[in-house]
């Protein structure tokens, strides 16, 4: 059996089937060199979660230890490599392993692994490799030769001093508006390039007090009883998301708005960073300081779309050419395009990237028609817009753990969701996601495919409800073979 990924997603998968599948003959297999996944990889300045730390991490497993009530990148990356030594994933672990290959092989009823370092082959895979994993680079004409440093926020290049430097970044997302207010004070200047100002509410962080973490440590049930009333209060938020403007999307819009307007004074500027879309349509941000930096006197805020990367500078169609020594890209992730959808080929000989060409769909998010013994962690129609996605993959491991538990008991050798079933699954996820604030919010979002125009990253419900769905593997709607049925 073969686990890929070592985040959130390739932990929690070692975890639950050794300790409640009885399971040890097992790989993870990790393109790099330690856990950790997107924590791992993103270590721009300011890197930090903004999900509250009690709700972004394992139920089974909760950290006493957080510093703030928001963690910091390296908190999560620490507690991550942690787990993989209290969950004895650490002999399971095959670090410098990218698969670059995974072909179902039927005879066989197994997955032939190609990786780089050596080959395998395995009963199941469970994908975990996460959708933010993959840098989106933005298609501008001339960066190549822009003849300056160029990186992605995913990619910080801690060894070049950004100091005094004219430093252009392009994206306004939850990883700009994070360094952003870092790397401000250091250089000399910084133009921000704005494509669609975002909405962005107070980031209620604080410390948490030594008697906190004392208490947590000593009596867990008190910090799971915060944990259990930081999720039914983000589950409360989940109207704002669902339907019509309500009271709770006026209240919030209200206080984005009034966060705006105490943090930049200045009102031609408040009027380039006000979102003319509803709230919550995409990601909403939380930040106190980003807004304080964007008025600094060596802030400029750019919104005329870039045309051309020059040598020493960025082109706009307003005619202005921007010098720049470095150009820092916060521009995403592939997250509807997930990159090892390109290599992972299924029964009939399409890889996945091919049978997701309009757009990804899969079964419950997790399996895919098509591909036996084959689940998905954060697959498509996952994603969460309130709440923490800990809680996500803790449920599609449960279900994917439980299905591989009746294989093994029943004499499985493989199991395949239908194509009916899958098509049924997704015309339900559509017709609700039709009326979300997702589709309806007058925004174009990287939760949305580009070529279909679908949500295809989202949830369209509570968590409590996916929870419900994802509780235990039903053989409804799927076609099995038995080992003694393999020739």
């Amino acid at each position: 059996m073969a686990v890929i990924g070592a985040g959130f997603s390739g932990l929690a998968a070692g975890h639950r089937l050794r300790r409640h599948a009885g399971i040890e003959d097992f790989v993870i297999l990790e393109r790099a060199h330690d856990v950790g996944g997107t924590w791992r990889d993103n270590t721009y300045p300011g890197a930090a979660c903004d999900v509250p730390s009690n709700l972004y991490c394992f139920s089974f497993a909760p950290n006493p230890t957080w510093s703030h009530a928001f963690s910091p990148g390296d908190e999560i990356h620490a507690y991550l490599r942690r787990c993989a030594r209290e969950f004895g994933l650490v002999p399971h672990l095959r670090f410098g392993h990218e698969v670059t290959a995974a072909r179902w092989d039927h005879d066989r009823a197994c997955w032939r692994l190609t990786t780089s370092g050596g080959a395998y082959s395995a009963d199941v895979v469970i994908a975990g490799a996460g959708p933010l994993t993959e840098p989106a680079m933005p298609a501008l004409p001339g960066l190549a030769d822009f003849g300056g440093r160029v990186f992605h926020s995913a990619r910080w290049d801690h060894e070049h001093d950004l100091g005094g430097e004219h430093v252009a970044v392009v994206g306004t997302g939850a990883s700009a508006i994070q360094f952003v207010p870092r790397i401000q004070p250091l250089v000399h200047r910084l133009d921000l390039y704005q494509r669609t100002p975002p909405w962005i509410m107070p980031r209620n962080d604080r410390p948490l007090p030594n008697w906190q973490r004392y208490l947590y440590r000593r009596l867990p049930a008190a910090q799971r009883v915060v944990r259990q009333g930081l999720y039914w209060q983000r589950e409360a938020t989940l109207g704002a998301f669902l339907g019509p403007l309500d009271r709770v999307t006026a209240l919030a819009t209200r206080q984005a708005l009034a966060h705006l307007r105490r943090q930049v004074p200045d009102p031609e500027l408040r009027a380039r960073l006000t979102p003319d879309y509803r709230l919550g349509c995409k990601r909403v941000l939380l930040s106190n300081d980003y807004y304080p930096a964007l008025t600094r006197p060596n802030v400029e805020l750019v919104t005329a779309p870039i045309t051309e990367v020059r040598p020493g500078g960025l082109l706009t169609a307003d005619g202005i050419e921007h010098k720049a020594d470095t150009i820092v890209l916060g521009t995403g992730f592939e997250a509807t395009r997930p990159p090892i959808a390109r290599v992972v080929t299924g029964r009939d000989g399409r890889t996945l990237a091919e049978v997701w060409r309009d757009g990804m769909a899969a079964h419950q998010g997790a399996m895919v028609a098509g591909f036996p013994n084959l689940f998905l962690v954060i697959g498509p129609g996952t994603g969460l817009g309130h709440s923490s996605m800990i809680v996500v993959i803790e449920a599609q491991v449960r279900y994917a753990v439980d299905a591989i538990r009746r294989m093994h008991d029943q004499g499985i050798a493989d199991v395949e969701v239908l194509p009916r079933a899958q098509d049924a699954y997704n015309a339900w996820l559509d017709e609700r996601m039709r009326r979300t604030v997702w589709t309806t919010g007058g925004c174009t979002s990287w939760y949305m495919d580009e070529r279909s125009g679908r949500v295809t990253a989202l949830w369209p419900g509570s968590l409590t409800r996916f929870r419900r769905i994802n509780r235990r593997f039903s053989p409804v709607g799927h076609r099995a073979r038995r080992w003694d049925r393999i020739a």
